[in-house]
């Protein structure tokens, strides 16, 4: 079984196995899938740019003639040179095709795949997991630690401090998406240029206010049993083109915490040491609307809330054309049921 953890991912996207051509991303946290597709299609191929080096293809197609990514990955360019194939799975498997391509000698064809969250059994995961020439790494939002290699690495990079206050507040605002986190962190950078060490008032001024335009609104809203609030931040989420699944993944996250927070409470724990701890650290303006969950709902509610959001994120991923429609609809079923408490 070849499914690389911890420092093994680091090592292998580092200097990638040409023994293993054959790469699936995977899980959560689309941004860190995307970053990673980026970086080995980057040093995977000559020029990213060129069509002839570089083929896209998405999985719900391929899947209805596998074949066809073998033909892809033993195509052999005309100019020579490193060729790499991007796929993008959908809901549809399209296992049949790598598992024929892994029994074969790829050379100078990078393939990488680029999944959802997949569950064990999934045909494409297993695949990869087997054979010998694949590889399969599971892309899991970033932990406490990997945040602060993450903010170390770009503040370095524009050669930039930052003050332990402002660090305290920033990490309350990264998470969940790499791709995301990156961003903040690099809008942080430029507007600090130049005045060596990075304030909690420019954290204030550049994170905390773009955080507002994303999903804890939506999902704390649900929790709190605020339709209305759910309905009009989902509306503004779909204007600025966030995709549905990403905040049914968030409210995933939440409803896991929630479920762990509640179990804790009801074991003895203070409600205030429950807010105060752990990690992510919760910023101080979303406590009262997490307060009010925790008040709402009963571990056991929790848990077949946990259950309602993973067939939602499942169907969002079979019908994408209403996964809008799906998220909010699991979104306002939440915030009702909010409302019965216990």
């Amino acid at each position: 079984m070849v499914a690389l953890r911890g420092k093994e991912i680091d090592a292998f996207l580092a200097r990638p196995d040409a023994g293993r051509p054959i790469i699936l991303l995977y899980g959560p946290d689309a941004g860190l899938v995307r970053e990673r597709a980026d970086a080995l299609i980057a040093s995977g191929v000559d020029d990213p740019n060129d069509p002839f080096s570089l083929v896209k293809l998405d999985g719900d197609e391929l899947s209805a003639e596998p074949s066809r990514l073998v033909d892809e990955a033993m195509t052999v360019p005309l100019f020579g040179g490193r060729r790499a194939i991007r796929v993008r799975a959908g809901s549809r498997s399209f296992a049949s095709g790598i598992e024929t391509l892994a029994e074969m000698n790829v050379k100078d064809c990078r393939i990488v795949i680029e999944a959802g969250e997949l569950r064990p059994e999934s045909p494409l995961r297993k695949t990869c997991e087997k054979a010998k020439t694949a590889v399969a790494i599971g892309c899991y939002p970033d932990t406490e630690r990997d945040l602060a290699r993450l903010m170390d690495d770009e503040l370095r990079i524009a050669n930039l401090r930052i003050a332990p206050d402002a660090r305290a507040a920033l990490m309350s605002f990264l998470g969940g998406d790499r791709q995301a986190s990156r961003n903040e962190l690099r809008k942080l950078t430029l507007y600090a240029h130049g005045k060596g060490e990075v304030t909690l008032d420019d954290v204030m001024a550049v994170v905390a206010d773009a955080s507002e335009l994303k999903l804890d609104p939506i999902v704390d809203g649900a929790f709190a049993g605020r339709p209305d609030i759910v309905e009009t931040e989902f509306a503004k989420a779909m204007i600025a083109g966030t995709y549905p699944g990403v905040i049914i993944s968030a409210a995933q996250r939440q409803a896991a915490w929630l479920h762990k927070s509640a179990l804790a409470i009801a074991d003895g724990t203070p409600a205030s040491a429950v807010l105060d701890g752990g990690f992510p650290r919760l910023h101080f303006s979303r406590k009262p609307a997490v307060e009010t969950a925790l008040r709402n709902f009963s571990p056991a509610r929790l848990a077949a809330v946990i259950e309602q959001l993973a067939t939602a994120a499942l169907d969002t991923r079979k019908q994408s054309t209403l996964a809008a429609a799906i998220a909010q609809r699991a979104l306002m079923a939440i915030a009702a049921n909010a409302k019965r408490r216990g």
